[in-house]
């Protein structure tokens, strides 16, 4: 008899250890309202004078060292993946019968929602207040700049140079003279930033040289000379410098959540797709074979089916678009998280979420460093008394994401299908060109910038010193090719990828060694200042999912 109480007691403690570990309800009390603690509870629970010992003292001290020791390996892992929802508001939205809003904020904020649930308080967040026109479905675009290389000097005749400067870093500097407006296009290309300037040559007496334009666009500029670049192809090299950030591909993830579903767990375990469900996604693109596909697939493998058989796929306005649909990715079982689906929706930048039901979205729900955005549909019906259907839609975003278009209507509902397509389309593509303006993700663009810069000034000067025949450099095979023209813009998360990889080519496999100031084997000045290039991000700095994204990329196509 004694041991079979024994096993039961070591049973009950592992399955509440079990529970607690994956966020289970047990742990969770409801505001007043409290849970009647069962037997089990109560043995776990109290103090350990309240009860009798079931086992021998050295086999419960085992036994709670192995707890212990297992709740610490797995605890790092639950808690950057997990997000409870609170259960006090969950218990209160069960049992209200009228409708609920399409997405309730987080207790603690950091969250904007369109439209907000207070109208005559709040402002919509892209209502014509801030200057967004209704019924304009404009893309926006990325960088307006990026593209003026291309355009005023590709096709003319113009000089380019590099320099270091102290306070600055590396510059490269392009000047182009238009003779039939008599202007000098002039564009300077920094660390932060790149500036252009267009100047009547009326001016100047005289040409000005480099660093006489340079001063013109930066009066910060303290360079001495700048070194002119030889190297034939470097348009080419210059031109995917400048367009790095402009991407004609786009990846959202889609949820799928079903009525009372009040967390990530219950919302990425779903499989079946209702028939509702099923048309939403045909509106959004049409379903494509992911065996042998050949257009942009989104980090989908499309050779060995480890990310599924089948996905929706679209192209729209002379953009590709790959949406990850939970539903399709693969389903693990045993695994409550499902990180072979978190890890390719938890590194999406926005995110769209099909609602059935009543249950409300909370705008944290789901844990992710990259989640910045959601856009949430809803299936409703017009009228008790007609069968015709729309869908009302609603947005929340992170608090430092700007505004982005296009509007809302008033109320926010759509009855056309195609108007439903272009306002979604327009509002993901938006959604994501505005997050990059966050916090997180305009620190990452700066740094990656700053490794493409460093790896096109290494670039261009060592091959302007072959062009030169400088004896110090040896001849590099033409075979190789640059680096940076042969791989092409990809997204935010390779082009950081791409830029380590561009930096290590340029310094290692090329053998050129770090000059600055004449001296060599020598990091940057701005690096020892700690200003200088990072490494890739630390770990620390992501979840398990995307970290094992950056160590194992899957290059798009």
């Amino acid at each position: 008899m004694e041991r079979e109480k024994r096993n039961d007691m070591s049973f009950s403690r592992k399955r509440s250890f079990t529970f607690g570990a994956y966020g289970g309800v047990d742990r969770f009390t409801c505001g007043d309202e409290t849970r009647p603690e069962t037997a089990e509870e109560n043995l776990l629970d109290s103090p350990a004078g309240d009860r009798k010992p079931f086992l021998p003292a050295s086999s419960n001290q085992r036994d709670t060292e192995l707890f212990e020791i297992i709740e610490k390996l797995q605890g790092s892992r639950i808690d950057e993946q997990r997000c409870e929802f609170p259960l006090p508001l969950k218990s209160q939205l069960l049992t209200i019968g009228a409708d609920l809003p399409l997405i309730l904020p987080p207790k603690l904020g950091g969250y904007w929602v369109d439209p907000p649930l207070q109208r005559l308080v709040d402002v919509s967040p892209t209502s014509s207040h801030y200057g967004f026109v209704p019924e304009c479905y404009d893309i926006m675009e990325r960088d307006r700049e990026a593209k003026i290389y291309h355009k005023f000097f590709r096709s003319r005749y113009h000089h380019s140079f590099t320099a270091v400067d102290p306070a600055l870093g590396h510059l490269v500097l392009s000047v182009c003279l238009e003779e039939e407006e008599s202007k000098l296009r002039v564009i300077l290309r920094m660390k932060e930033c790149s500036l252009h300037g267009a100047f009547s040559v009326s001016l100047f007496p005289n040409i000005p040289s480099a660093v006489e334009l340079a001063k013109m666009l930066c009066d910060r500029v303290t360079v001495s000379k700048f070194e002119v670049v030889s190297y034939l192809k470097a348009p080419e090299l210059i031109t995917t410098f400048d367009e790095h950030r402009v991407s004609p591909n786009f990846k959202f993830g889609v949820l799928y959540q079903k009525d009372r579903q009040f967390n990530e767990e219950d919302i990425l375990s779903n499989n079946e797709e209702s028939e509702e469900f099923k048309e939403l996604l045909s509106i959004l693109g049409e379903t494509i074979q992911l065996q042998g596909f050949t257009r942009f697939r989104g980090g989908l493998d499309v050779c060995h089916g480890q990310t599924g058989s089948e996905a929706i796929f679209t192209s729209f306005h002379g953009r590709e678009i790959m949406f990850h649909v939970a539903t399709k990715l693969p389903f693990t079982d045993g695994d409550p998280q499902q990180l072979q689906r978190k890890r390719h929706i938890g590194n999406d930048i926005v995110a769209l979420v099909y609602q059935e039901g009543q249950s409300p979205f909370l705008s944290d729900i789901i844990k992710s460093h990259f989640l910045h955005c959601f856009l949430v549909v809803r299936r409703i019906k017009r009228a008790e008394d007609t069968s015709e259907t729309a869908y009302q839609v609603s947005v929340t975003a992170r608090e430092d994401v700007p505004p982005f278009g296009p509007v809302l209507p008033d109320p926010p509902i759509f009855t056309d299908r195609a108007l439903l397509r272009e306002f979604l389309l327009t509002k993901l593509i938006n959604a994501e060109i505005s997050c990059y303006k966050a916090q997180q993700f305009s620190r990452l663009e700066l740094r990656t910038r700053l490794l493409l810069l460093e790896g096109l000034h290494a670039e261009l000067c060592t091959r302007s010193q072959c062009m030169m025949g400088d004896p110090s450099i040896a001849s590099l095979p033409s075979s190789e090719g640059p680096r940076v023209v042969s791989e092409g813009s990809g997204g935010f998360i390779e082009n950081f990828k791409r830029a380590i990889r561009v930096r290590s080519h340029s310094f290692e496999t090329l053998g050129v060694p770090r000059r600055i100031g004449g001296s060599a084997s020598q990091r940057p000045k701005a690096e020892k200042d700690g200003e200088g290039s990072p490494g890739p991000l630390p770990a620390d700095s992501l979840g398990p999912s995307e970290i094992k994204d950056q160590a194992s990329p899957q290059e798009d196509t």
